[in-house]
């Protein structure tokens, strides 16, 4: 029983490294994604796409 409590208290700290690891990589994902989207060829792209989707077919 006593090496269990040893075992799980020293891995107190890994959630919250791996809480602070997944939050860089979201934020590194999301400054990609700002990148890119700023381009003017996924602009338009993005543009004709929502055009696309609410034009009334007629």
């Amino acid at each position: 029983m006593r090496a269990l409590r040893a075992r799980l208290l020293a891995e107190r700290g890994a959630a919250t490294a791996e809480y602070a690891i997944a939050t860089l990589a979201a934020v590194g994902f999301a400054g990609l994604l700002v990148v890119i989207l700023r381009s003017d060829e996924v602009r338009g792209m993005l543009t004709d796409v929502v055009r696309q989707a609410l034009a009334i077919p007629g």
